[in-house]
């Protein structure tokens, strides 16, 4: 999977990513995503594991990780995918960006772009997004990218240690 925009090249991940994946767990970019500051020592393994759920496309499998990448650097500065969530039977838009490159927009353009290319390449009528409330850049990439605000109430993720208060969005295929 390839996908461009203006700014942004969002494709599969490859094993020298590890890399810039245990810097972004290091500054706490991916903290949302299960991912901590210790990821280094399983990344590679994590990287294989996506790399296969990827060649399988199924959103409705455990989840499906790309990179974003800078265009013009080249430089990895984030993630944009999905994941299952069991619980629901529902797939939701998982992204982190480096917090080095947050509030230029690049997490919203990726954001767009991976909706996109889910509605044209998979047969689902739904995206979701759930959002620790607390988390207001997060919210706020999700409403720009078209996601409407269905609920908010406490929930707990899989990679959550307790119940917090969440918003939860969903988008609809156009």
């Amino acid at each position: 999977m390839r996908i461009e925009t203006e700014r942004l090249i969002i494709r599969e991940l490859e094993l020298p990513d590890a890399e810039a994946f245990v810097e972004m767990a290091s500054d706490g970019s991916m903290n949302d995503v299960g991912f901590n500051p210790n990821c280094g020592e399983w990344m590679e393994g994590w990287i294989i594991e996506a790399q296969e759920l990827e060649k399988k496309d199924d959103p409705r499998m455990e989840y499906l990780a790309y990179v974003i990448v800078e265009k013009k650097t080249g430089k990895v500065i984030g993630t944009v995918g999905s994941s299952y969530y069991e619980d629901m039977k529902k797939v939701g838009i998982t992204f982190g960006v480096s917090a080095a490159y947050r509030n230029l927009g690049y997490a919203t353009e990726a954001a767009r772009a991976y909706i996109d290319y889910y509605f044209n390449h998979y047969d689902e009528t739904e995206i979701i997004a759930t959002v620790r409330d607390e988390n207001i850049p997060s919210w706020k990439v999700i409403e720009k990218a078209g996601f409407e605000l269905t609920d908010i109430r406490t929930y707990q993720d899989i990679n959550d240690e307790k119940e917090e208060l969440t918003r939860f969005y969903q988008r609809k295929r156009n």
